[in-house]
C-alpha cells in the first residue's frame, strides 16, 4: 500500500484516499497540433521502472493536486510538494 502525507493538509493518506494523475510535467501542445502530436500528448507516458515523478490529488481529503518523486519499483517515496514548488529530488531525476 502506498502512503502519501498531502503537502497542503498534512495528512497522510493511503492511495485509496488519493486520486493518481498520471506522469507529472507533460507540456500541453501548442492550440493547433497535428492528430499525431495531439495523440502523444494524451497517451503516451514514460512509464519507466525507478524513480518517477508523478501527480497525485487529496481527493478524500482536501482536493488538492501535488507532485511527488516515487520508486516504482519499491514504491518508496522520495519527495512531495506542492504544485507552485520546487522540489530538489525531482530536479535530480528530470
Amino acid at each position: 500500500m502506498i502512503l502519501i502525507r498531502c503537502p497542503y493538509c498534512g495528512e497522510l493518506r493511503t492511495e485509496d484516499e488519493l486520486t493518481y494523475g498520471g506522469e507529472a510535467n507533460i507540456a500541453r501542445p501548442a492550440e493547433t497540433v497535428s492528430d499525431e502530436a495531439w495523440t502523444d500528448y494524451l497517451f503516451m507516458r514514460t512509464n519507466p521502472k525507478g524513480i518517477h515523478q508523478e501527480q497525485w490529488c487529496c481527493s478524500a481529503g482536501c482536493g488538492q493536486w501535488f507532485k511527488v518523486v516515487r520508486d516504482t519499483v519499491s514504491h518508496r517515496i522520495l519527495d512531495v510538494w506542492k504544485f507552485e514548488e520546487v522540489s530538489q529530488a525531482a530536479e535530480e531525476v528530470a
